[in-house]
């Protein structure tokens, strides 16, 4: 027995002295890809640990052959890595804390389409949450994006949500925006209207941007590049937050959030909610608005994942529009003329309200080892507006609006019935609305055909139906408000009936309050609409592919695709139907004919067919070096508000396919140390239309310039060094040149849409304006302690010219440069210091830098013109914001 004992003992210790070894590993930072010294490697459940060395090389002994080692650092996310036997376990990667709505169910891998899903490389840049959170402050999320080459922000002059973003001298409506994969920009137009989604400053877990051709996989062209808004879904851990910004002119925001954790069953909810307001930078500048967040996740097993998400942002801000640089130079740089008070309240003209709910399912479903499907089903709903004037505004000597003197006016119109146009005259303020439902389906298919072979496939369905129409928002004493609307011949679009027209009587008698809540449930009569109602439906439909062929040093990829787009206008007011109105006096006399007397007059449909051609390669001889070159060919459909000419149901024979040819190189370097990336570009387009607006007293233009073509060309450099631990420089610059070629169509159209002038111009040489062509930018950050860091950015700008469309000699702008600063302070709380509070402090141009942003005129100086350094003070544009400041103070459980 005494043997049998011994003989068990001595067993045991074998097993115990052959389990113990040592485990090696490698830490790296998932931003850069460069190695984290001094993360902390520890046995879960045990005292055992150690810390990386400045390569990010660990080595650990440990007592027994399997467990797990929390691999942690500070500012990213932990990983625990379970281990089966002692040797080396490769890299670990780190990804930077995402802070709020971390440790995510990954939902829509295959339809999100980040640069890291695609081994060619392009010209990207990330930013991830921790940046988002602790810099956005007060801005708009575009501005997160501004220490980017070729990436230039204006018209936050223009009142919360109102920033132009372009990227490579081209416009929102030619970049394409992705919200987890799914299109945002407007179907109509292309247009982005960031006040709809400031709720993404909350909600966002990281943006991408691909500048350039882009690694998308849809039958999208993304001329000037491909930004990606990835959301997170539903958390995996049980936790929440809280947070209140204050900031500059009474600017407060407070938001909270929970997550209960994914249960045994694999049920989990997530939820945010945030509300805010403030007096905005320029006077007349108020706004107000709320964001919430949904989410539900599903995971009945490890091959299916359901996501079920809703978010908003209901919100209204009042806007300030471009204005001579000689009123800024008489009434201040925050002067705005849009407001004015009536019996000493605030009262303005130019309000934006909008409510855009979005709606998906996520289904993510691994049908196999090599096998994979995402499909996500999605649905937003816009409703809202703006604001503006009707009838006879009246100014006080300040040039803001006399509120008291237009509501002493009104109240001598007889009977309180006001009119445009009419004897009465008066004045309202008038609601442009805008509604929509947008429906659609996304789905890819993955399946890799060998170790180093990749096939993508899938479809892309959209349907879009908009209604746009005038309301009164605001009688100011009157009881009604008359419009007699000269009807156009369905027969004949560019032409009234009758000698002096045949005319629709509009008597508008209720009134729709400006707000983004209240415009998602509200009714509108056709009997209450005044100066235009229209509806349209756009459709489309793509498919698309891409095969990739990758090895350690090699990679090679081709992308394709196809779409069909279909549009047809509704016009339900100007339009006259023939059959009732023949034989009447009001042909030959101009008499106004009864309201409803046509149903409406449906245009012709119109299809446009267009297609997509992107391939790459890329070379990579050592982990340290990589080059690529990527070439693409788009023939993409013009947008709807191009096709349908001055707003009216007649066809724009000017209007055909655009054509753009992209080709871009890069080579990149990445060490321990230093990182940097150089990208070339040549982009070529033609036949596209160019479209910008201009407020002259109080007057508001549009031009559109049909048949242009442009070439985009330059280069862009970004870099990071950290030289030790803690420390972070990071840099980039970008030079560019961007002009128009050849001739353009010219058409100039007032705010009714009347075309005012036609004509043909040369525009060679000209200069494509509204962003900086010269650009670059010096920032760094520097952890002093675990718990206290300090950040700065500076910029500078130059090259940038008038945003007036296509023009031969074009107005350059004074170049300027922005310095940023920022500070934050972390207490980590508990015992496990899993729980923190943080305070961040951020001031932004701290120098106060006064400097315009953007001008929408280009007036050249003639003898005795006033100037302001070196430009005619008649021209009209923005100033930037100078200084402004604001605090978070954030806790995390």
């Amino acid at each position: 027995m005494k043997k049998m004992y011994f003989a068990i003992a001595a067993f045991l210790m074998t097993t115990i002295a052959f389990s113990q070894g040592t485990i090696t590993g490698t830490v790296m930072d998932g931003d850069t890809g460069g190695p984290l010294p001094g993360a902390s490697v520890v046995v879960q459940g045990t005292s055992n640990g150690t810390a990386t060395d400045f390569d990010g090389n660990f080595s650990i002994e440990v007592s027994q052959n399997s467990g797990t080692l929390v691999v942690s650092y500070i500012g990213f996310v932990a990983k625990r890595i379970p281990f089966t036997s002692t040797g080396s376990i490769g890299n670990i990667t780190l990804q930077v804390d995402a802070e709020e709505l971390e440790g995510v169910v990954v939902v829509g891998t295959g339809i999100i389409d980040l640069a890291s899903d695609r081994r060619t490389p392009i010209a990207v840049s990330s930013v991830p949450v921790k940046l988002i959170q602790e810099k956005i402050g007060t801005q708009d999320i575009t501005m997160t994006l501004v220490n980017t080459p070729s990436v230039y922000v204006s018209g936050q002059a223009g009142g919360f949500g109102d920033t132009n973003m372009r990227v490579r001298g081209f416009d929102q409506d030619n970049t394409a925006f992705l919200l987890n994969g799914q299109p945002i920009n407007g179907m109509e137009d292309g247009l982005m209207y960031w006040s709809n989604w400031s709720g993404l400053n909350d909600i966002a877990s990281g943006v991408q941007i691909q500048r350039g051709l882009g690694s998308s996989k849809l039958a999208i062209s993304s001329v000037g590049g491909t930004v990606n808004f990835v959301t997170k879904a539903t958390e995996m851990d049980q936790g929440g937050f809280a947070y209140s910004t204050i900031a500059n002119d009474n600017y407060i925001k407070t938001s909270a959030g929970y997550n209960t954790g994914v249960s045994e069953k694999g049920w989990g909810l997530s939820v945010m909610l945030s509300h805010w307001q403030g007096d905005g930078y320029n006077e007349g500048n108020f706004g107000e608005g709320q964001t919430y967040f949904i989410s539900a996740g599903y995971r009945p097993n490890d091959n299916h994942g359901f996501n079920f998400l809703i978010t908003g942002a209901p919100q209204f801000h009042d806007q300030n529009f471009t204005k001579s640089i000689s009123s800024y130079l008489e009434y201040g740089l925050k002067y705005n003329n849009n407001w004015g008070t009536y019996n000493g309240q605030y009262m303005t003209e130019r309000r934006n309200f909008y409510h855009k709910p979005v709606i998906n399912l996520n289904w993510d479903w691994n049908i196999n080892e090599t096998s994979n499907l995402s499909t996500v089903l999605y649905a937003s709903f816009g409703n809202g507006g703006g604001t503006g004037n009707r009838g006879n505004r009246i100014r006080t000597d300040e040039g803001r609006i006399d509120y008291d003197a237009i509501y002493s006016f009104n109240q001598s119109v007889p009977n309180g019935e006001g009119g445009y146009f009419a004897a009465g005259g008066g004045y309202v303020t008038r609601a442009s609305m805008n509604l929509h439902n947008w429906y659609g389906v996304i789905t890819n298919f993955e399946k890799k055909l060998s170790d180093n072979l990749t096939w993508n496939a899938g479809f892309d369905l959209r349907t879009y139906y908009g209604k746009h129409f005038r309301v009164v928002s605001n009688f100011h004493g009157l009881s009604s408000w008359q419009e007699n609307i000269r009807l156009i011949d369905q027969n004949n679009n560019h032409e009234s009936y009758g000698t002096f027209g045949t005319y629709k009587n509009v008597i508008a008698t209720e009134s729709f309050r400006p707000s983004g809540w209240e415009a998602a449930f509200a009714t509108y009569d056709e009997d209450q609409k005044i100066a235009y109602s229209n509806d349209e439906r756009i459709s489309y439909g793509g498919l698309f592919t891409q095969l990739e062929y990758a090895t350690d040093v090699f990679s090679a990829f081709f992308q394709g695709s196809v779409s069909n787009q279909y549009h047809q206008r509704f016009d339900y007011y100007q339009y006259a139907d023939q059959s009732l109105i023949d034989g009447t006096s009001s042909q030959s006399t101009g008499e106004p004919l009864p309201a409803g007397i046509t149903d409406g007059v449906d245009s012709e449909k119109v299809d446009n067919f267009g297609y997509n051609a992107k391939a790459g390669f890329s070379y990579s001889p050592t982990e340290k070096h990589s080059f690529y070159a990527n070439a693409g060919y788009y023939n993409r459909q013009p947008y709807h508000d191009n096709i349908y000419l001055n707003f009216t149901n007649q066809v724009n024979p000017l209007t055909e396919n655009e054509k753009i040819l992209g080709l871009e190189a890069g080579y990149g370097f990445s060490s321990s140390i230093f990182s940097a990336n150089i990208n070339l570009y040549r982009t070529s387009w033609k036949d596209r239309v160019v479209s910008s607006s201009d407020v002259v007293d109080d007057v508001v233009t549009f031009e559109s310039n049909f048949g242009t073509s442009q070439l985009h060309s330059g280069v862009e450099v970004d870099f990071k060094v950290k030289p030790t631990q803690g420390l972070t420089f990071n840099g980039f610059a970008s030079i560019g040149d961007w002009i128009y070629e050849g001739e353009v169509v010219t058409q100039v159209t007032d705010e009714e849409r009347n075309v005012i002038s036609t004509e043909t111009e040369d525009v060679d040489g000209g200069k494509v304006g509204g962003a900086a062509q010269l650009s670059g930018g010096l920032g760094f950050r520097y952890q002093i302690t675990d718990n206290f860091a300090v950040d700065s950015d500076w910029r500078y700008y130059d090259g940038i010219y008038s945003d007036v469309g296509a023009i031969k000699e074009n107005l350059e702008l004074p170049s300027y440069n922005l310095l940023d600063a920022g500070l934050t302070f972390t207490v980590p709380l508990g015992v496990d210091k899993l729980k923190q509070l943080k305070i961040r402090g951020n001031i932004n141009n701290l120098m106060d830098t006064e400097y315009i942003s953007r001008l929408t005129t280009a007036n050249f100086v003639e003898a005795g013109d006033e100037t302001y350094e070196g430009i005619a003070v008649s021209n009209q544009g923005y100033f930037g914001w100078g200084r402004t400041w604001n605090i978070t103070l954030r806790y995390d459980f």
